[in-house]
């Protein structure tokens, strides 16, 4: 099994197997994401990829997840990716799950019957970084994707029966237009009812473009409560009609929250609440990570 480079994968994707069937993001160019600098974007060949699903085969004996990355390869064909799942299926008959990154841009180049086709071929998941729902945050940070083109990829993904598991980044807009950006990412969840939404809390390393900004003073962090504030508002704008998977757990978080909307609603409103009044709820600076 090769890997090249730092490999990356959703929080949720742990304990999966991981194959990179592509290197790096075609896209790399968001300002706070240090991630994929250390390589340029490549689709490996497709014999590659094989060697390496043999050779996992032969080395575990059981394998209930599979991970294909790197940032989006959703973006190869099709047809090439029904090939790739089919061997894991053939490969892996007890494998339960197979996830994918995929951005905007991806989704909205195949249609509703690929995304159905590659369901039936094994495809569960795909992970979609929306970041913000506001246009003018997604533009400031090169997102390279409208909340138009956002809202209408995770519909699509939707409507084809994968499921959608979407992240925010809590502190994105910095301090000017923090309002704005919660109250729209919220709205944008209530719009697009993804099956899975994960909100993580901007922290920055130096290979990010908004570091500069930062450590010059034209971009202001927000507090600690100022973050629970904004989720507080996020939270509150988010009135979804079927279930959504609510996690704010990660490790960058300030404060963890765990929940299925709409039941949770309140009571994971009320645990920020809780946070305003006792401060020493929330996770200190040191214990927080990417």
């Amino acid at each position: 099994m090769q890997y090249y480079g730092s490999v990356y994968r959703p929080p949720s994707e742990a304990y999966s197997l991981i194959v990179q069937v592509t290197l790096g993001c075609a896209h790399n160019e968001c300002t706070f994401c240090s991630m994929f600098k250390d390589k340029s974007f490549q689709i490996r060949k497709e014999e590659d990829v094989a060697r390496d699903l043999t050779e996992c085969r032969q080395s575990y004996r059981r394998v209930d997840r599979i991970f294909l990355a790197d940032g989006d390869a959703l973006v190869l064909k099709t047809g090439r990716l029904f090939r790739t799942l089919d061997m894991i299926k053939e490969l892996f008959p007890e494998c339960g799950r197979v996830g994918i990154y995929g951005s905007p841009q991806d989704v909205l180049r195949k249609s509703v019957e690929e995304l159905v086709a590659l369901r039936e071929h094994g495809l569960g998941i795909i992970y979609i970084g929306a970041e913000s729902g506001s246009d003018r945050v997604l533009s400031n940070v090169k997102k390279g994707a409208t909340r138009a083109e956002i809202i209408e990829s995770v519909q699509k993904i939707e409507e084809s029966g994968v499921a959608s598991s979407v992240t925010f980044i809590s502190g994105l807009s910095g301090r000017d237009e923090w309002e704005e950006h919660a109250v729209s990412c919220g709205t944008m969840i209530s719009e697009m009812s993804p099956s899975y939404v994960g909100l993580l809390t901007l922290m920055v390393e130096p290979g990010a473009p908004i570091y500069e900004d930062i450590a010059a003073g034209r971009f202001e962090l927000l507090s600690p409560l100022q973050v629970v504030e904004e989720t507080r508002l996020l939270l509150a704008n988010i009135e979804v009609k079927r279930d959504c998977v609510f996690r704010s757990n990660h490790a960058s978080n300030y404060i963890s929250l765990r929940g299925t909307l709409p039941r949770d609603k309140e009571r994971m409103l009320g645990q920020l609440e809780a946070a305003k009044e006792d401060v020493s709820r929330l996770k200190d600076e040191r214990f927080r990570m990417l």
